[in-house]
């Protein structure tokens, strides 16, 4: 055998002790002219002969490690023998345990229920007043669509029909002067829009101009009043002019007939009065003078007394006359008939003014109840003429319409909360109805004839808020609904059903197996909500909490046996002492035909 030189003696003189040897390091150190060549050669020879044994070391390596795995592998699942029979018999005889937990509690009903929009209405059109065929002019809404407040529903013949929110359906166009309770609710809806319509109850000039604003908003002109009432309203303007001139005319007449006699006149007739007045002082002188004492005669007058009282009378008369004035009964009638020709006038061009307020078509409103809404089908296409019912919209609110036994609904009551789930959707829901008419059926085809069916009660649930892809996916389904009616305040001690038994007086025991003891140990005690095959243990004669160890069987040591499978199934006292417990409807005989 070869011994090989140290790895450090290759590069000094000798070289191998085989004469032959074709060894290129030999070969360098023999050559001096190959000595350079041969020096790069060994690097390298050395470089190689590292990374082979790096190489080796690391696979080694890592065939140890999968050879590990695989032993660990066959370790935890490959059995000996005597491992399968240890594990293949019987469990030994005695009791089968479990331990008591701390859970909720809670009593179910339970149901299935349909996915609808509620309150759905055929929506006709009031066509009487179009004045030509009512054929669909604009685009018709697709289904789904929501119908808010002032929406435009539909075009016909070149006008819109307007949604309103109101109770009381279209029967007249409205107009200037009308009144009732179309108008109030007219009114009333508008305000709802942000408009100011008054609430006189009554159409007049304000609620015409709201009319024309809710046009405005929904983008068409407003409608145009009758024919010829811009005509009337230009001729009764003239009316009213030539009225007020005319009496205008009589006032003055009358004013200038009213004035009295000038301040001349006035004072003639005063100095015609005063002369009379003189002139029967001096006649009552004359006729009271003495006669002559020498002749015995009287001086003759110039008038006698009742000459001048004649005069007298007649100047204060004249004088009366004079300061009287004028008769103004004629032009007083003149002026009375000129301002009744002119208050009729007026009335006559307030009426014309009223025709040219925007009246409100009955064509072109329909009122609908809690809006918003949906469409929920279209009856029309553009260009079709409107005959009977041109859509069906329900109301926007998704509900869920179940029914259950009447016993289960006398534990329910509006408000509760419920639980939906379809597939993979839960959600949460609360009863907002419980009737015995099934909210989706006018009548019913069977039965009662009036939408019941006997012995069943109905529920409308509304889910909590949803989005739109939850209510996508959930309308138009059929739908779990769990109700829980009576529940533990938070979690509670509970034991198995199987784990109580009843004693000679009727008191509610649970066999507690205590550590280290060989038999169990009977305590009594009290039991409370039991529902979904637990029961509420309230309190314990003994100790008892949560992790303690409670029989609810007895093993015989068969392969077969299992808990409860004694004869405590017969001592159990517990049932169902504050729950309902659970009970659902089967979907396809409960709910495909009603819900």
């Amino acid at each position: 055998m070869t011994s090989q030189p140290p790895a450090g003696d290759l590069e000094g003189p000798g070289g191998s002790d085989d004469a032959g040897s074709t060894d290129p390091v030999g070969s360098a150190v023999a050559d001096p002219a190959a000595t350079t060549t041969a020096g790069t050669d060994l690097e390298l020879a050395k470089a190689h002969a590292r990374t082979g044994v790096n190489k080796t070391v690391w696979v080694l390596a890592a065939v140890a490690v999968v050879a590990l795995g695989i032993g660990l592998v066959i370790g935890r699942f490959v059995k000996s023998p005597a491992q399968i029979a240890a594990e293949s018999k019987p469990p030994e005889a005695g009791p089968i345990t479990v331990e008591v937990e701390s859970r909720i509690i809670s009593a179910d009903v339970l149901a299935r229920g349909d996915a609808v929009y509620d309150d759905a209405v055929a929506v006709t059109l009031e066509t009487g007043d179009i004045g030509g065929p009512a054929v669909v002019t604009g685009a018709v809404p697709e289904v789904g669509t929501e119908v808010q407040p002032a929406s435009v529903l539909l075009e016909v013949a070149g006008r819109p029909v307007i949604a309103l929110p109101g109770d009381l359906p279209v029967y007249r166009t409205l107009r200037a002067g009308a009144s009732g309770p179309d108008v109030a609710q007219l009114q009333s809806s508008l305000i709802e829009l942000g408009l100011d319509p008054g609430t006189s109850g009554t159409y007049d000039a304000q609620t015409a101009g709201a009319v024309a604003a809710l046009y405005a908003r929904a983008g068409y002109p407003a409608p145009e009043p009758a024919e010829g009432a811009r005509e009337a309203l230009r001729a009764a303007e003239d009316g009213v002019r030539s009225a007020e001139e005319s009496l205008a005319m009589a006032q003055a007449t009358l004013d200038q007939a009213s004035r009295g006699p000038k301040d001349s006149d006035r004072i003639a007739a005063d100095n015609q009065v005063n002369a009379a007045q003189r002139a029967l002082d001096d006649a009552w002188a004359c006729a009271n003078a003495p006669a002559d004492p020498e002749t015995g005669q009287r001086e003759p007058c110039g008038m006698s007394v009742a000459d001048a009282e004649d005069a007298l009378r007649l100047a204060k008369a004249q004088r009366s006359e004079a300061l009287a004035g004028a008769d103004t009964s004629g032009e007083v009638s003149a002026r009375d008939a000129a301002r009744r020709s002119l208050d009729d006038a007026r009335e006559a061009l307030s009426q014309a003014q009223r025709d040219v307020l925007t009246p409100l078509p009955a064509s072109e409103i329909v009122y609908l109840a809690n809006l918003p809404r949906r469409v929920d089908s279209v009856e029309v296409e553009r260009g079709s003429t409107v005959n009977g019912a041109v859509m069906t919209i329900s109301g926007a609110t998704l509900q869920i319409v179940a029914n259950v036994a009447d016993a289960d609904a006398a534990l329910l009551e509006v408000g509760h909360t419920a639980q939906l789930s379809s597939g993979d959707l839960t959600l949460n829901a609360t009863i907002q109805e419980i009737t015995k008419q099934n909210p989706n059926q006018s009548g019913g085809d069977g039965g009662s004839g009036d939408g019941s069916k006997a012995g069943r009660t109905y529920l409308v649930l509304t889910p909590d808020e949803l989005t739109e892809e939850q209510r996508s996916a959930l309308v138009g389904t059929n739908v779990r609904v769990t109700i829980p009616v009576s529940s533990t305040d938070g979690e509670v001690l509970a034991v198995p059903d199987a784990a109580l038994t009843a004693g000679a007086g009727g008191e509610v025991r649970v066999e507690v197996m205590r550590p280290g003891a060989e038999q169990p140990e009977l305590v009594v005690v009290t039991i409370g909500l039991s529902a979904n095959g637990y029961t509420e243990i309230v309190s314990a004669q003994s100790p008892l909490d949560v992790g303690d160890l409670v029989v609810v069987g007895q093993s015989d040591g068969s392969a077969g046996a299992s808990p409860g499978s004694s004869d405590r199934s017969e001592e159990s006292g517990s049932g169902d002492s504050n729950g309902s417990g659970d009970s659902e409807e089967t979907p396809a005989e409960e709910t495909s035909e009603d819900a």
